[in-house]
């Protein structure tokens, strides 16, 4: 059986402190934001370990934002060039994008033959003039962030520019940890996603039976969330996941009689529309789950969509996101 993930305790006194660990059944969790996240032991510190963890955020960080920004870093001058050439206000903001993909591909350029130096006996100190570029291009590609979407269209995901630089200028350990801070909140961002959606629709006789099926969905993203890929738990916990989802995919609105529609007092509802609403709380949680990260914007609007929903019965013109 799965420790528990959320932990509610009679007051906030005793509620532990952001950071505090404890073993469920014989694996550790550290507490943050209201839940205890699985625990994962640290690589050595070294500069092997951090240019292979950068390599791997590179490559988590395309695979979550919007396409055409993996420029490589031989590139960079022209896309520089592109950049500051560019006066049309939308065409500047993609190619300041792909600027910050090409700084990003730099730095890892930098990062990987310093260590093919250091595994050929070079001593690699702080002050080393290529570790400090590799630090300016992180810096820049981070500034530049800001301009990037997430593959959703929705919003931006700044984290993901901003762990790399983390992890160059801090041990990993520090790293680990924020990555767990932030886990916390993406947590809370699927349960507050959850629970709206069971609130305003747990009322709608049409959708009567969607609450169970939209926490046990969150229950499994909360799951997938803190589970790495190379955890062997991860085909059961992935599995667990997509099927959830489909369930609330497919689910259902009941059928209702004459007599039950005239007896209710609510608004009647349009049900294509909450239909809608559902599938794009789904794609959002599959957003915020993947990329494991809060997407604020994203949580925010969808529950002005919910409730408009709830209050009028039908949809508002907010733009929806796009399938998971």
């Amino acid at each position: 059986m799965l420790p528990p993930q959320t932990v509610h305790l009679a007051t906030d006194d005793d509620l532990p402190k952001d950071g505090s660990r404890r073993l469920f059944d014989h694996v550790e969790r550290v507490y943050y934001s209201g839940y205890w996240i699985k625990t994962y032991l640290v690589p050595t510190d070294t500069l092997r370990a951090k240019k292979e963890l950068i390599e791997a955020l590179t490559r988590r960080l395309f695979n979550h934002t919007e396409h055409g920004l993996n420029v490589p870093g031989v590139r960079l001058v022209e896309a520089r060039a592109a950049y500051d050439a560019e006066t049309d206000t939308a065409k500047r903001r993609v190619k300041g994008a792909m600027l910050a993909g090409a700084l990003f591909n730099r730095a890892n350029d930098i990062f990987r033959r310093l260590v093919d130096l250091q595994t050929d006996g070079v001593e690699i100190y702080s002050e080393y003039p290529l570790l400090k570029e590799c630090g300016r291009c992180l810096i820049e590609a981070l500034a530049l962030g800001r301009l990037v979407l997430h593959r959703s269209g929705e919003e931006g995901i700044d984290e993901l520019w901003g762990e790399p630089f983390r992890l160059f200028s801090t041990s990993l350990e520090a790293f680990y940890e924020g990555r767990y801070a932030k886990i916390g909140l993406a947590m809370r961002d699927i349960d507050v996603i959850a629970n709206c959606i069971a609130t305003n629709f747990g009322d709608i006789p049409v959708f009567a039976g969607i609450k169970s099926i939209v926490l046990d969905f969150a229950s499994a993203a909360r799951l997938k969330i803190e589970t790495l890929r190379t955890d062997p738990a991860i085909f059961d916990v992935w599995a667990e996941f997509v099927t959830a989802g489909e369930r609330l995919a497919g689910f259902s609105p009941a059928a209702l009689t004459a007599d039950a529609e005239r007896k209710s007092a609510i608004r009647v509802h349009g049900i294509s529309d909450g239909l809608q609403l559902l599938r794009s709380g789904r794609a959002l949680v599959f957003h915020i789950a993947r990329a494991r990260t809060p997407m604020p914007k994203s949580t925010r609007e969808f529950i002005e969509r919910c409730e408009f929903y709830r209050q009028s019965g039908r949809c508002p013109t907010f733009p929806a996101p796009l399938p998971a």
